[in-house]
């Protein structure tokens, strides 16, 4: 199998170094020559340049040959940037697969309440409207195509170099309190081995959310992070006066606990870091935040 990346960043990345041995081929996208180079002295990926939607003829070639398809770009003002730019050329490539990386913000806010995948989006941020209209643009190419569509719901994502040990380390890390507040997290080793699940034996049309087992709240992350360095956690500070950016302070305004039942159910698949606790501690013994 050929496998086709639109948009290799942190999560994507790290599935082809885990995964792109399973491949026959790895081809994706950047949006600079500067990391296409730097990708290309690594070896792993064929790196080509697509950046603000405008369509690149090698981009078309390539797809002509993928069997997989990976799409980790977000939408952005005018929509599905991928699809704006070669709609044509995927309804014509001999796809079997698409994972489309999604995210739980499409749910919005529910007040602290358990939901899945059978819960009606309704999604609060800009951003996250953005997402579920994309969502529904690759629905609707899967069915025009025929091919297997997945789409893979993802909640907050840590790991290697993004961690709360990394935060502390460098003194960005805070203790933001809201009374009620709990947050999902994901590491990106269990996105990646998501998105091979998905690709080997998801349900074609299927939607998956990849999240831990325990939403928390993000001071109980920073203090546990905190105690596995050492280090006393920076002091609570209250979220209605604590100095934030609008970007962070809109993610506290939509509180939910994300059920991963389904792709434990359909899969069979076992998160190797089913918590933060677990995720934090694998990420201590690979010398995060020394």
């Amino acid at each position: 199998m050929n496998l086709f990346v639109f948009g290799l960043g942190y999560s994507s990345q790290v599935f082809v170094q885990d995964f792109g041995a399973r491949f026959a081929s790895v081809t994706g996208t950047v949006r600079s020559e500067d990391k296409a180079a730097r990708l290309r002295a690594e070896g792993r990926v064929t790196p080509l340049v697509f950046a603000d939607g405008q369509r690149e003829g090698a981009v078309s070639q390539a797809l002509l040959d993928a069997d997989v398809l990976l799409v980790s770009t977000p939408p952005d003002a005018q929509g599905d940037p991928v699809l704006r730019a070669f709609a044509d050329d995927l309804a014509a490539a001999r796809l079997q697969r698409i994972v489309y990386l999604s995210t739980v913000g499409v749910y919005g806010d529910h007040q602290g309440a358990w939901i899945d995948e059978d819960t009606a989006p309704r999604p609060v941020a800009g951003r996250s409207n953005a997402r579920l209209a994309a969502e529904d643009e690759w629905r609707a190419l899967a069915a025009r195509s025929g091919v297997a569509l997945n789409i893979l719901r993802l909640s907050g994502i840590y790991g290697q170099g993004r961690n709360a040990l990394v935060s502390l380390a460098n003194g960005t890390a805070k203790r933001i309190v809201k009374p009620g507040q709990v947050f999902n997290r994901i590491h990106v080793a269990d996105i990646a081995r998501a998105i091979m699940a998905c690709i080997d034996a998801g349900q074609p049309g299927a939607i998956y959310n990849v999240t831990d087992d325990e939403p928390a709240p993000p001071q109980d992350v920073v203090a546990f992070a905190a105690d596995l360095l050492g280090v006393a956690p920076p002091p609570e500070q209250d979220y209605f006066t604590a100095s934030m950016t609008p970007m962070a302070r809109s993610f506290y305004g939509e509180t939910k606990r994300v059920s991963n039942a389904r792709i434990k159910r359909e899969l069979g698949f076992v998160f190797s870091r089913p918590t933060y606790r677990e995720g934090l501690r694998d990420l201590l013994a690979m010398g995060e935040g020394r």
